[in-house]
């Protein structure tokens, strides 16, 4: 190991060069722009022996990487935001073809109105789109996740999400350990054998048009249809719930370094109340639940770093016994709830003695969330479920009064 003060931007460029990419697709948006211009440094240099490829969007950068995973390269792009909006099409293209690619999400705030901070709404939009998303805590997390990201999706066919708040990670710096080269290679050995087969002397369609109902092929066998390969997309997805916590646990092997699951826990065993977020809030939680023990409150942490598919099992594991679960999200799904806190109430439906589950939106825009308003929310949130509350409005964190905003 070598430990380096790097930003999250460089981080993700360094998973990707230990990865050993071999076509990066390149097309700049704050705050992700250093991650691609970190490669090309690389590339130009002969440091990283790999394809760049300058697209003049977004759309043609997962363009890009379609056709280099199919043909059967390892590929790799960033994007944010709008950017991310951009190539949604391709998004979905590269889930249904079952593309082993992984992509980073330098998450920030949506426009309209333009903002360039951070919250999560970017890739919470994408969510079912078939791909898996993970969340990372710290810029170490987010070098390691790019890693494990392709064994992942070499794994399983599926594409991988790895998503970092901008700014609060993709350009603070930090000190992360990178591993050796060698250590890498061993455990993430050179890509498989595509599902997709290209090969000249056995031309055949990549994504054609496909039929309602099950058809019989040239040689007379009935293949699956639509349907058929939507249901087997869903359970490659949800074979990622094991695939995670596995792979994490061999990079642990092959690194020394601690592997990263499924969710993360701080003080959980005798928690009276949770806080549930992703990403750097998690890390930020962490600190707000040691401040409020020192009160006397049962505070624990859950964080989720796999958020699709939904680590419905691990969770209601993790807060058995819990009184209530206060969901911090950076996302909004307008018109009802924010996405983590929708999740996690139908995960724990039906479970005996399930917590209440609160919802609470924050930082979006890059709101200052101050660990003094996430104590206040907590301590609020805490007195509600004592006092026997199952269910209470959304709470707005750092929202001026209405009456203030007009």
């Amino acid at each position: 190991m070598t430990v380096r003060i790097i930003t999250g931007n460089e981080a993700a460029a360094w998973g990707a060069r230990l990865a050993r990419v071999q076509v990066v697709a390149a097309y700049p948006i704050t705050p992700q722009s250093p991650v691609v211009e970190t490669l090309s440094a690389w590339v130009e240099s002969g440091e990283m022996p790999a394809e760049l490829i300058a697209v003049e969007s977004e759309h043609s950068a997962m363009s890009v990487c379609i056709g280099a995973a199919t043909a059967g390269a390892r590929a790799f792009t960033a994007t944010s935001s709008n950017g991310l909006a951009y190539m949604t099409e391709q998004i979905w293209w590269a889930a249904g073809a079952r593309l082993p690619l992984v992509m980073c999400v330098a998450n920030r705030s949506l426009a309209a109105p333009w903002n360039v901070l951070n919250d999560q709404q970017d890739s919470m939009s994408v969510r079912d789109a078939g791909w898996v998303q993970l969340y990372c805590r710290d810029n170490q997390e987010v070098l390691d996740t790019v890693v494990q990201g392709y064994r992942i999706a070499e794994r399983l066919n599926v594409p991988v999400m790895v998503c970092y708040d901008g700014f609060l990670l993709s350009h603070t710096a930090m000190p992360v350990e990178v591993p050796d080269a060698a250590a890498v290679d061993a455990f993430l050995p050179p890509r498989p054998q595509p599902l997709q087969i290209v090969d000249p002397a056995d031309p055949r369609n990549i994504g054609p048009v496909v039929m309602a109902d099950p058809r019989r092929d040239a040689d007379g066998v009935l293949r699956g249809a639509y349907l058929e390969l939507r249901a087997a997309h869903h359970e490659a997805l949800l074979e990622a719930l094991e695939a995670v916590p596995e792979v994490g646990e061999a990079w642990a092997r092959a690194t020394g370094r601690p592997g990263c699951g499924l969710v993360a826990e701080h003080r959980l065993d005798d928690a009276e109340i949770a806080l549930v977020a992703a990403g750097s809030l998690v890390t930020q939680s962490t600190l707000v639940a040691d401040l409020l023990r020192e009160e006397g409150l049962p505070v624990g942490v859950l964080g989720i770093r796999c958020c699709r598919p939904f680590p419905a099992a691990a969770v209601r594991e993790r807060l058995r016994g819990v009184r209530a679960a206060l969901v911090l999200d950076k996302a909004l799904s307008y018109g009802y709830a924010g996405p983590i806190a929708t999740d996690l109430r139908a995960a724990l439906y039906g479970t005996p003695d399930a917590p209440a589950v609160y919802g609470a939106v924050c930082g979006l825009g890059g709101r200052d969330v101050t660990p003094e308003a996430l104590a206040e929310a907590a301590r609020a949130a805490l007195a509600d479920a004592r006092a026997g509350a199952v269910e209470r409005p959304l709470a707005w964190i750092g929202r001026m009064a209405r009456e203030e905003a007009r």
